[in-house]
C-alpha cells in the first residue's frame, strides 16, 4: 500500500514473552490507540491523545469504536492438501493417515486441482485473521508451485516446501533421494525470497524417510542457510513406539533427529506431545522450535502437549491449527482448546501467553520476528481488526470487562471467524467482512 493511513481503535501488541497475567512490560495496550501505516510498513503506534494531533491534518484516519487491532495471527503448522479430509471420523494418527490423508494428497499431482485448493486455503486463512503460515504441501512440485503462486498474489508471508518421503507410505507419495534433492533445489531457487515467501524442507516424519533422505534435508539446509526444516515429532504413542523399532540403538526420538542432523535454530517440530524432559532439554540446547497444535491433538486423541515444561526449557513455541486433523482454521478456537489442554494438566494458559504465542511468539518460531509479529516501527503492516459485536454473547461479556487480560480471555473462549472484521497484509485490505 502506498501513502500513509492511521487507524484508531483499541490496540494491542507484544514486545516480549509474558511471564504472568500482570506482566505489563511484555506488551503495549492502548484502549484508545492510533496505528500509523506508511507504504505498507508500521510508522508509529501509541495512544490517540499523543498521536492524533499530528495525523488529523496530514492523513486519513479510520476509526473503529469498540474494536481491537492486533498483529495478524501466525499459524505455525497447517496442511493445505488435507482440506478434503477435515472432520473425518473415528481414527487416531496412523490409521487416519492411511484411511483419509494419503488418498486425498495424491490428487495434488494435478496443478489445476492444487491451484483451486490453494486459492480456497489462502482465503480461509485470511478470513480467520491468519496473515502468516508455515504450510505442508505434498510430495508433488505442482502442489508447492500452486500454493506459492496464490500466496505471492496476496503478498502473504508464507513458508512451504515439497514433502520428502520414500518409505512406509503409498508409492504415489514417494520420491527417491536423488529426485527429492533435485526438485527441492529447483523449488528453492524459484521461490525462496520471492516476495514474502520462504522455503522449508519437509521430511514428513521419522518413519517415512530413509537415512539417505534425511541427509538430503541436511544437505539442502547447509546449502541454503536461510531456509527452514519442518516436520512432525512425537505426536502419537504408537508413532513413538514405531521410532524405537526403526532405531533400536537410539535413546529417544530427539536423539534420532540429532544423529540425522535435523536439529537447529531453523528446525520446527509440530506436536511434541510425548517428549520427555531430556528431549526438551536437547531441543532447547539446539534452539529447535516446537508448535502446539491443540485442536488436532484432541481430535486424534494424541495426548496433552507439555506446554509449561517446554516453556520452562526456554523453547520457542508457536501455535498451529494443523488442518486437517485440526478442525478449525481459527487460531482463537485453537487457543480455546489449548487452554483446556493445560487445565487437564492442572496448569493454565494465560490470555497474554496465548496471544503472544499466536503473534510475536509465532514470528520467532518462524525466524520472522524482524518483519512481523508486533507493531514496532519498520515492520510489515500485517494486522487484524476484531469486532465482537458479531457474536452477541461475546459482545455482552466483552463490554462488561475492563482489563485487556479479561478481554483476551473472552476472545479466545467465545470468539471465532465471525469477529474478524478486516485483515490487512502490508497495509492492504485483503479480507473485509461486509455483514
Amino acid at each position: 500500500m502506498d501513502g500513509t493511513i492511521a487507524y484508531r481503535s483499541g490496540i494491542l501488541h507484544f514486545l516480549s514473552e509474558p511471564s504472568s497475567n500482570t506482566d505489563e512490560k511484555s506488551y503495549e495496550y492502548y484502549p484508545d490507540g492510533i496505528l500509523i501505516v506508511e507504504n505498507g510498513k508500521i510508522k508509529a503506534v501509541g495512544p490517540a491523545e499523543q498521536l492524533l494531533p499530528q495525523v488529523l491534518s496530514s492523513m486519513p484516519v479510520y476509526a473503529y469504536h469498540n474494536h481491537l487491532i492486533t498483529p495478524g495471527l501466525i499459524d505455525c503448522h497447517v496442511h493445505y492438501p488435507q482440506l478434503e479430509a477435515i472432520a473425518s471420523y473415528g481414527e487416531q494418527l496412523l490409521p487416519w493417515l492411511e484411511k483419509y490423508i494419503y488418498p486425498v494428497e495424491q490428487k495434488f499431482s494435478d496443478f489445476h486441482y492444487a491451484s483451486d485448493m490453494a486459492e480456497f486455503f489462502v482465503n480461509e486463512l485470511l478470513r480467520h485473521g491468519t496473515t502468516s503460515a508455515l504450510v505442508f504441501s505434498t510430495v508433488h512440485i505442482e502442489s508447492v508451485n500452486a500454493l506459492f503462486d496464490r500466496a505471492l498474489q496476496k503478498n502473504m508471508r508464507l513458508i512451504s516446501g515439497k514433502v520428502l518421503s520414500d518409505q512406509h507410505i503409498p508409492e504415489a507419495l514417494k520420491n527417491t533421494p536423488e529426485k527429492a534433492y533435485a526438485e527441492s533445489k529447483g523449488l528453492i531457487e524459484k521461490w525462496a525470497g520471492e516476495g514474502r515467501l520462504g522455503y522449508a524442507v519437509c521430511p514428513r516424519f521419522i518413519p517415512s524417510c530413509s537415512e539417505s533422505l534425511w541427509q538430503v534435508s541436511k544437505r539442502l539446509m547447509e546449502e541454503y542457510p536461510d531456509i527452514h526444516m519442518h516436520t512432525h515429532l512425537c505426536e502419537n504413542k504408537a508413532e513413538v513406539e514405531w521410532y524405537q523399532k526403526l532405531f533400536p540403538k537410539s535413546k529417544n526420538a530427539v536423539d534420532i533427529l540429532e544423529k540425522l542432523g535435523a536439529l537447529g535454530s531453523r528446525s520446527i517440530f509440530a506436536h511434541g506431545v510425548h517428549l520427555n524432559s531430556d528431549e526438551l532439554q536437547q531441543l532447547s540446547k539446539t534452539q529447535s522450535k516446537l508448535v502446539f497444535c491443540p485442536s488436532s491433538n484432541l481430535f486424534l486423541g494424541s495426548g496433552l502437549f507439555p506446554y509449561k515444561q517446554a516453556q520452562k526449557a526456554k523453547i520457542d513455541i508457536g501455535l498451529g491449527s494443523d488442518i486437517g486433523a485440526g478442525t478449525s482454521f481459527s487460531l482463537l478456537d485453537n487457543l480455546c482448546d489449548g487452554y483446556k489442554i493445560l487445565q487437564l494438566q492442572n496448569e493454565t494458559l494465560s490470555p497474554l501467553e496465548a496471544f503472544y504465542t499466536a503473534t510475536l511468539g509465532g514470528a520467532k518460531v518462524l525466524n520472522s520476528d524482524k518483519y512481523i509479529g508486533n507493531f514496532l516501527p519498520g515492520k510489515e503492516a500485517d494486522f487484524v481488526i476484531w469486532d465482537t459485536s458479531k457474536v452477541p454473547l461475546l459482545n455482552h461479556r466483552y463490554q462488561q470487562t475492563e482489563t485487556i487480560n479479561d478481554k483476551l480471555f473472552l476472545l479466545m473462549m467465545l470468539g471465532d471467524d465471525r469477529i474478524v472484521k478486516q485483515t490487512y497484509l502490508c497495509g492492504d485490505l485483503v479480507f473485509n467482512r461486509l455483514a
